[in-house]
């Protein structure tokens, strides 16, 4: 799993980076807004752990800019103001848990792991970018064209491009979080054609299109 940790505070940041790695995370830090929206538009991130009060760019407007985004990774927002209309605007920018500052490792490890957990047991995922709707339960792919049904590995692979879109994934990153157990990066390649096959059947707004070792879901009227 891996999160990103968005932290002014440099002292508390190395400290919770290192719990974190401690239970197993990979973790990456950043230190303002500006550093969070960057990190956020070449990788993709399991959860989000956002401190409000940020120079550059608070937690709120990165939040915001995340959703409209259609980035719906799961967002823990820190806060060391207590006012519950803070918190209710935290959670209306759509925010999935918040945190008040100071918190105990404890208490964090266990909200991030109850988000991350209702995040993959959640019953039926759909996505929808552009014309074309994904339902994750089923596998099935619409178009205002047509449908047809993904296999599970194509389903895998077509919800994170649509989760997380205009990210760009390197086949390696890839290949690591869907074939665990696999070599090279080759069968990415294979299933990344098989996608953008069935994408040209449907007719679809949305085109999967490669950068060297790199490949993006994009707007067709962007290429």
């Amino acid at each position: 799993m891996k999160i990103l940790y968005a932290e002014d505070e440099k002292s508390l940041s190395m400290a919770i980076v290192e719990i974190l790695k401690m239970e197993g995370y990979e973790v990456e830090a950043v230190y303002d807004g500006i550093q969070t929206i960057d990190a956020l538009k070449t990788g993709a991130y399991d959860a989000v752990i956002l401190d409000i009060m940020m120079p550059k760019a608070d937690g709120i407007a990165v939040l915001r800019q995340m959703r409209e985004n259609e980035d719906y990774t799961p967002v823990i927002l820190l806060t060391a103001k207590a006012e519950v209309e803070d918190r209710i605007v935290g959670l209306s920018a759509g925010a999935d848990d918040y945190l008040g500052k100071p918190f105990s490792a404890g208490e964090l490890l266990a909200r991030l792991s109850a988000i991350l957990r209702r995040d993959t047991s959640y019953q039926n995922p759909v996505y929808i970018v552009g014309n074309i709707t994904l339902d994750c339960a089923t596998g099935e792919l619409h178009s205002d064209v047509s449908s047809l049904r993904l296999c599970h590995k194509e389903t895998q692979l077509l919800s994170l491009f649509m989760k997380h879109k205009s990210t760009r994934f390197s086949a390696n990153e890839l290949q690591k979080k869907l074939w665990k157990k696999a070599n090279d990066t080759q069968i990415v390649a294979l299933y990344i054609s098989y996608l953008q096959d069935k994408l040209v059947q449907l007719q679809a707004s949305v085109v999967i299109r490669q950068y060297g070792d790199y490949y993006q879901l994009e707007d067709v009227e962007s290429i």
